[in-house]
């Protein structure tokens, strides 16, 4: 039982990391590490600012929609 949980426990992790679930909890692990009192960005104004920041990237190329 313990091998199965192990491989489910691995599998979480890489789907979360794949997906950018994960990007949040690191996001707000890091603000709370550097300053306890700071305001945290709420988890759709995280992924909202994350979104413009990658279609302003001028690497990213043109993106229409």
């Amino acid at each position: 039982m313990s091998t199965v949980r192990n491989v489910l426990a691995r599998a979480r992790f890489y789907v979360r990391e794949f997906s950018g679930e994960a990007a949040y909890d690191r996001y707000v692990a890091h603000a709370r590490s550097h300053d306890p009192d700071a305001e945290v960005l709420t988890r759709r104004a995280f992924e909202r600012a994350r979104t413009d920041a990658r279609e302003a990237d001028p690497r990213e190329g043109f993106r229409c929609c």
